[in-house]
């Protein structure tokens, strides 16, 4: 005798119990550690999260500063991207609510160029400078070589050799 097709599904979800919790060693649950904080995901939890990875890096705990700031990347990341979907939600429905979103969408992605210099130079303290490349070249991306972020970045792939001729910002013209 054949089960109908929700029959199945239905058993089948019973059977697989439903866990919110994050599961060790999977990569993508990493932000739900910064959830589980006071506030939720949100950027006041995520610089919590950054201070504490500042404090074990200073204290010589590299391998908990690298887990910190890892974990504080995702969670900036996802939250940028979760401010754009609902912006662009809410575009031609009330304006505020864009206009609102994307504003803390532009700092969810100042946090997380902050983020990645902290962790590219932890990175080369750790003597793993191949691997802070990639944070640097993204950190340009998202923040444009004129920004002081943006050059701070590009100035480390200087150092570290990945790029060889370096940029030197134009000064900004005064509006007389």
């Amino acid at each position: 005798m054949r089960r109908p097709l929700a029959a199945l599904a239905l058993s089948a979800l019973s059977l697989a119990p439903l866990s919110l919790a994050p599961q060790p060693g999977r990569a993508q649950d990493e932000p739900q550690k910064v959830l589980q904080a006071p506030g939720g995901l949100n950027l006041a939890s995520i610089q919590a999260k950054v201070a504490k990875g500042d404090a074990a890096a200073a204290a010589g705990k590299l391998t908990e500063a690298k887990a910190d700031y890892d974990q504080a990347r995702l969670a900036a990341q996802n939250l940028g991207r979760f401010y754009r979907n609902l912006s662009g939600s809410f575009r031609g429905l009330d304006a505020r609510i864009p206009r609102e979103m994307d504003q803390k969408g532009r700092e969810a992605l100042e946090l997380q160029a902050s983020i990645n210099l902290r962790l590219a130079a932890l990175l080369r303290r750790m003597n793993q400078p191949e691997v802070a490349v990639p944070l640097l070249v993204e950190v340009v991306q998202i923040m444009t070589p004129a920004s002081p972020q943006g050059q701070k970045a590009y100035q480390g792939l200087v150092e570290l050799g990945f790029v060889v001729t370096p940029y030197n910002a134009p000064m900004p013209t005064s509006g007389s």
